[in-house]
């Protein structure tokens, strides 16, 4: 018998009439307990345990199961310079809500050294298995390490859209992600339907998936309206992309990235253009601030912290339950802001 007043899994098994590996499969897994244990049995073991007052040792059950309760959290880029800060805060923000509401501890891996700039997650100080599984955020992920742990048992989810690995027929990765598709195209046919039929892009249709979803949304939906400028390249300086621009003929440009529509939309209200009266601006889902510029820009919202959520749920289901893990898309919401507006009868012969 344990101490006056420290009650064991044993004594339970006592007065329940079952043996003690009755009790801990009560007590750790009750959902096979339900299929394995009859429910006359599982019923006496748990009346023993209301009568009682038993409570489990939270570190004898992870220890039973091999959990440490710790979900890992990595980052390709670093998570909290102040230029990223707006892109990563949301996410960490759903991640250590839901953590805290399962139960688990979070890890943030740091250690893991730069590689021309952007962080591994293997190497030889590998310290991914001290957490139970780990939820992997970035822009992009290295394809090799991806390949490495869908080949792997170590559970993982991912934070935004991740092709399979090998090709479309390839082996399927955990993710949650945003629709960019959608959302963009949705973009497309609001400002079609103001009358632009001349669009401006700035940003690439190469590279992560978030990038190649945007521009696969924008040419679906493009149709009768004519593409007159795609700049590929982001982060250009501000007067030579209002100038093509302006030189394009188009009277709507789309940015991938707020920073440049910040500076471009700063640099037509310095030459006396009118925003949207002259050039309407519509951003693919934003994360930065508009840097104290006061407009309110025509985008759609990226459910950051939902995805996060979602993807920390999904990451615990593989742990505790070994669940393969699926594939999400969460939509995009409009925002409907200030600079998109329509085309004047008097200028759609020029649009």
């Amino acid at each position: 018998m344990a101490k006056a007043g420290r009650l064991t899994q044993r004594d339970i098994a006592r007065i329940a009439g079952v043996s003690q590996a009755t009790v801990s499969l009560v007590l750790n897994d009750a959902k096979a307990a339900e299929g394995r244990i009859p429910d006359e049995t599982r019923e006496r073991v748990q009346k023993a345990i209301r009568e009682t007052g038993y409570v489990a040792d939270p570190i004898a059950r992870r220890m039973a199961k091999g959990l440490n309760r710790i979900l890992g959290v990595f980052t390709y880029e670093p998570a909290f310079p102040s230029a990223q800060a707006d892109f990563f805060a949301p996410f960490l923000f759903g991640i250590e809500e839901t953590a805290q509401t399962l139960g688990y501890d979070l890890l943030l891996l740091t250690g893991a050294p730069a590689n021309r700039g952007k962080r591994n997650i293997f190497d030889e100080n590998n310290r991914l298995r001290l957490a139970d599984g780990c939820v992997i955020l970035g822009r992009e992920f290295d394809r090799a390490e991806l390949k490495r742990l869908v080949a792997g048992d170590y559970p993982f989810v991912a934070v935004g859209r991740r092709d399979p690995i090998g090709g479309p027929t390839g082996a399927p990765v955990p993710y949650v992600g945003a629709d960019y598709v959608e959302a963009t195209a949705e973009m497309v046919r609001r400002a079609k339907a103001k009358g632009h039929t001349r669009l401006a892009y700035v940003g690439p249709s190469k590279g992560a998936e978030s990038s190649v979803d945007r521009w696969a949304g924008f040419a679906s939906a493009i149709a009768e309206a004519e593409l007159v400028l795609h700049i590929p390249e982001v982060g250009g300086k501000a007067l030579p992309m209002l100038e093509a621009i302006r030189a394009s003929g188009a009277s709507v440009v789309f940015f991938t990235e707020m920073a440049d529509a910040v500076i471009v939309d700063a640099a037509a209200r310095s030459q006396n253009l009118a925003v949207p009266g002259d050039l309407s601006i519509v951003v693919l889902g934003s994360h930065l601030r508009p840097m104290q510029s006061g407009t309110r820009f025509t985008t759609f919202s990226v459910p950051r912290e939902e995805m996060a959520r979602r993807a920390t749920q999904m990451l615990c289901e593989r742990i505790e339950a070994g669940s393969a893990g699926e594939q999400v898309v969460l939509p995009c919401e409009p925002v409907e802001g200030d600079t998109l507006g329509a085309i004047h009868p008097s200028d759609k012969a020029t649009s």
